[in-house]
């Protein structure tokens, strides 16, 4: 018998769990926040940045919201610190620090 995905937390009892933590319904993955896994966090520095927002589309796991023509602060519960973003800054506006950053 399977969990109901919207109750699994982090108290939920290993047993419970799906193998190997399968998702079976869709539109659920926001509902785990996977940025623990991370080793490097991107930092971002709003001066430097031109808000070409080509960085937003490149991000594998959606973790730059945009709002109205503007991109905002880092997702950081979702973000596994994979640095496509840094390489598709032309600005040099988003770094990667060692660590689960601020």
């Amino acid at each position: 018998m399977r969990t109901d995905i919207s109750k699994i937390n982090e108290q939920s009892p290993a047993e419970d769990l799906t193998e190997g933590l399968m998702i079976f319904a869709g539109g659920t993955a926001r509902d785990f926040k996977t940025g623990e896994w991370r080793t490097s966090t991107p930092i971002f520095d709003e001066e430097k940045c031109k808000q070409c927002l080509l960085c937003a589309p490149v991000c594998p796991d959606g973790c730059i919201p945009v709002k109205e023509g503007r991109r905002e602060a880092f997702d950081l519960d979702h973000c596994k610190g994979c640095g496509i973003c840094v390489k598709a800054c032309p600005f040099g506006a988003i770094d990667m620090v060692e660590g689960m950053g601020v």
